[in-house]
């Protein structure tokens, strides 16, 4: 069906995500790029949990941040989706094509961030409730028993389904703050290398840097450690910031990065 028919039997955005749509699940390495989310997510937190140990004396670990210890690796992975999914068009021409058949900037953009965030909640969901099952079956044989102090992982707890579905919305954040610096840049490996400095520059000044005062002010603003506080069941009252007030810092992140992007494609030529 042609652009022109497309836009005489729906809306400017029915059309731009049905258009938007067509590109992304043809793009061969879409259904890729979701699974190794999941894949690798999963390993990394299932590895996670098989070197955790507990003795019977106690410990401090966490053990829902340990069974999703995966989503700081798996994020990563969201990264390159999200910006390919804007940046494959700039470097092939098709992003002219695409502003020609529709030409409201923003409906395109808008559309983009709504699939991608989708696709990627979608993964991030089964990535995490993967992640939580594995923890259930393999941490009580590393020490973490009700005799420890610990009961098993359960999503009918109130701070374990907080750090589930927070860790689910967190992924989402990262692919919206990836597609509004793509839409800023344009260039694939620029915006790789922007957001992936961003997630993880901070935790690593934040580990060297020798004052306190500093070391919590940069977790406090940091995208993925102020993020990442939505995982936290254990100790949260000494946290720089509650879980959901950190999940906000990368949501303003998230949405700044959109906001910039946005006004770079509406007032910059294609």
């Amino acid at each position: 069906m042609s652009q022109t028919a497309l836009a005489a039997d729906g809306s400017p955005f029915t059309d731009a995500l049905h258009a938007e749509w067509t590109k992304l699940r043809t793009l061969a390495g879409t259904g890729w790029l979701l699974l190794g989310v999941v894949a690798l997510t999963v390993a990394v937190s299932a590895a996670a949990d098989a070197a955790a140990q507990c003795p019977a004396g106690g410990c401090q670990a966490d053990p829902a941040k340990l069974s999703l210890t995966g989503i700081m690796v798996g994020q990563a992975i969201v990264v390159v989706l999200a910006v390919l999914a804007i940046s494959n068009e700039y470097s092939t021409g098709m992003i002219r094509v695409t502003l020609t058949a529709m030409p409201r900037r923003l409906t395109v953009l808008a559309a983009k961030a709504a699939l991608v965030v989708g696709l990627v909640l979608a993964a991030a969901a089964v990535a995490v409730l993967a992640c939580m099952l594995l923890g259930r079956l393999i941490l009580p044989g590393h020490g973490f028993t009700p005799a420890h102090g610990y009961q098993a992982l359960s999503l009918g707890d109130g701070p374990m389904q907080r750090a589930a579905c927070g860790s689910v919305l967190y992924l989402g954040l990262v692919a919206l703050l990836s597609l509004g610096i793509a839409a800023a840049v344009r260039e694939a490996a620029v915006a790789i290398g922007l957001v992936l400095g961003l997630l993880y520059v901070f935790p690593i000044v934040g580990s060297v840097a020798s004052n306190p005062h500093w070391q919590r002010h940069l977790e406090q603003i940091g995208p993925m450690t102020a993020g990442l506080y939505i995982q936290a069941t254990v100790g949260v009252k000494t946290l720089p910031l509650t879980p959901w007030q950190g999940l906000g810092v990368l949501a303003a992140w998230a949405f700044g990065a959109l906001l910039l992007g946005a006004l770079v494609l509406r007032l910059r030529d294609a």
